[in-house]
């Protein structure tokens, strides 16, 4: 027991000597705006940057979009053979952000993971339908769920450097049907 407690005591200390080593806070206080600040700091440490391409706004816009998604879009899902239907809703900002968002999103995951997407227009948001052959993708596509879909993938952070660097715009993608 007495060394049990010397080595919480040990633990404790040690990590009451890290807390009190840092003065300056490491948190950017605000999810989009550290985004943009990591890649500020990619720029500015690329010496290839082009800064006459650089556009930080859209990168920012982008993140708007991001967060109108995540935080407001309504999204009902179906399971359907071979994985999931979502009918993604919203209005206004939410509404342009989803319209915006899900027909990218299906290029960039269109035969990721053996996965089929697609996105249907409808009146108030998108339809994303992803499908797969193999029965247990299909499961993992129901338990992602719309959010879960969205995130997968390791191609979005370096989507947002692109988008920064004025090598990317959602305004060029082509709309899917």
């Amino acid at each position: 027991m007495q060394e049990m407690m010397r080595r919480h005591r040990g633990m404790m200390g040690g990590q009451a000597g890290m807390h009190g080593a840092s003065t300056t806070p490491t948190l950017p206080g605000q999810d989009a705006f550290g985004a943009i600040q990591e890649v500020v700091r990619i720029l500015d440490a690329d010496p290839k940057t082009d800064w006459s391409k650089v556009d930080l706004e859209a990168l920012r816009q982008h993140l708007i979009e991001m967060n109108e998604v995540t935080l407001n879009a309504g999204a009902t899902p179906k399971q359907i053979d071979g994985g999931l239907e979502i009918e993604v809703t919203g209005s206004g900002r939410t509404l342009v952000a989803i319209q915006r968002m899900a027909p990218a999103w299906v290029q960039m995951a269109n035969g990721q993971n053996v996965w089929s997407a697609k996105a249907s227009e409808l009146p108030n948001g998108e339809l994303l339908t992803v499908t797969t052959t193999n029965p247990k993708e299909a499961q993992h596509i129901r338990s992602l769920g719309f959010i879960g879909l969205l995130a997968s993938g390791s191609w979005h952070q370096p989507h947002h450097l692109a988008m920064a660097k004025g090598e990317f715009d959602h305004e060029h993608l082509p709309h899917q049907h």
